[in-house]
């Protein structure tokens, strides 16, 4: 009976060490979640019970479970590793079969889809042509070809004119004679090829008090003017009504199609100060390529691009369960949905308690390795005390076969 007993308390202990092996082994495995040793005492009953006398029968292993605690965060020069914050599982396409990691060391594959290193594509939330996000999940696919250019139609002109100006000393307007303007400013607008060219505003002081008139060139070729900006005695903005000037038709150089610009001034004002420009902004941009991705504490992700635009590609998704212990270990540090696990919950981070994602980061094992150490030593200890009961027993044994 020692005898069994006791290799009973090997087998645990070889278990136990096991378990121990495993958690240190994937100390610097990113996103591993450590696991425990459950144990149980096994006693012999019959049908009608056991006797209060008998012993135990010994020790069984009775479950290894992994202990999802939060591990620590460490940052990478990656910014599409990623790093869960809370509760939530990064969900995987393997194959058509979803599966759930807390791993986050992405990239982007040939095909333009963010995957991991075992080719297992990442599952998020898409995003239409506005950027805004749907409610369909699915691997997220960026697009790497060029945006197309825009031409500008719109302008945002804030500025101050200088109420203590007078009639430019040069009485016929000419915008190469900087005498016979006040003031002027320029900036780059661009065409539907996304070609650029240079929008020049000239602003000449009237006879009438309280009125300028406003000059638009585009290449050094007039487009619009004179329009009337008349102004209030407190300075502000009369004429035009609307505070938006909008240009004529022009075609500009370079084979781009025809376009105007609407000139929104309604923020600009006179006062007796030096001119100035606080605004001044456009809509259009040329064409440009994919630079980088992006991806914020809620899982958006952002295309950046060499034109300065941005635009969002998706939203990363999380998933959670009822009963994380019940989730079935797959290869790779992922895991399987099973009925002890119960029904997988899959929404955005930041939501429930799915937690916020950290870019540029990766969750680092959750093994403390002086723990596991010390229930190494624990476990050794274990051991050798059960194999001093076999040695002893068997000394026992010896000791009655040799009695005469």
């Amino acid at each position: 009976m020692a005898f069994r007993v006791a290799i009973s308390g090997l087998k645990a202990a070889s278990g136990e060490l096991d378990v121990i092996g495993n958690n240190i082994a994937n100390s610097n495995t990113a996103g591993f979640k450590k696991s425990r040793a459950e144990f149980v005492d096994v006693f012999a009953v019959s049908s009608v019970g056991g006797s209060g006398s008998t012993p135990g029968s010994g020790v069984r292993l009775s479950a290894i479970r992994q202990q999802f605690t939060q591990g620590n965060i460490a940052f990478t020069d990656n910014n599409l590793d990623m790093a869960i914050n809370g509760t939530g599982f990064f969900i995987l396409d393997d194959s058509g079969t979803q599966i759930y990691s807390r791993g986050g060391a992405f990239g982007v594959d040939r095909n333009g889809f963010l995957a991991n290193a075992q080719g297992q594509n990442l599952i998020a939330f898409g995003a239409d042509a506005s950027g805004n996000i749907t409610g369909a999940a699915g691997p997220i696919q960026v697009n790497t070809s060029n945006i197309a250019p825009q031409a500008s139609a719109n302008m945002t002109i804030d500025l101050n004119l200088d109420a203590a100006q007078g009639v430019p000393a040069v009485g016929v307007f000419d915008a190469t004679n900087p005498n016979s303007f006040n003031h002027s400013t320029s900036t780059t607008i661009f065409d539907s090829l996304g070609n650029s060219h240079l929008a020049s505003m000239y602003y000449v002081k009237t006879a009438t008090a309280n009125q300028w008139e406003g000059y638009t060139f585009v290449d050094g070729t007039q487009v619009d003017g004179p329009d009337a900006l008349n102004f209030s005695s407190t300075g502000a903005l009369t004429t035009p009504a609307s505070g938006v000037i909008t240009t004529p038709s022009f075609t500009p150089t370079g084979g781009g199609a025809a376009m105007t610009l609407a000139q929104d001034y309604s923020a600009s004002t006179q006062y007796g100060s030096a001119f100035s420009v606080n605004a001044l902004a456009q809509d259009g941009f040329t064409t440009g390529r994919l630079s980088g991705l992006d991806i914020d504490s809620e899982g958006i992700i952002f295309a950046r691009f060499t034109n300065g635009q941005s635009s969002v590609q998706g939203q990363i998704a999380l998933a959670n369960f009822p009963n994380n212990q019940g989730l079935q270990p797959v290869s790779d540090t992922s895991w399987g949905e099973t009925f002890s696990s119960g029904a997988v919950t899959i929404g955005a981070p930041g939501t429930a308690s799915l937690g916020l994602l950290q870019a540029g980061a990766l969750e680092q094992s959750n093994t403390d390795l002086s723990e596991e150490l010390v229930n190494m030593i624990i476990a050794q200890r274990s051991f050798q005390a059960n194999a001093e009961v076999i040695s002893t027993s068997d000394t026992v044994t010896q000791s009655i076969i040799n009695l005469r």
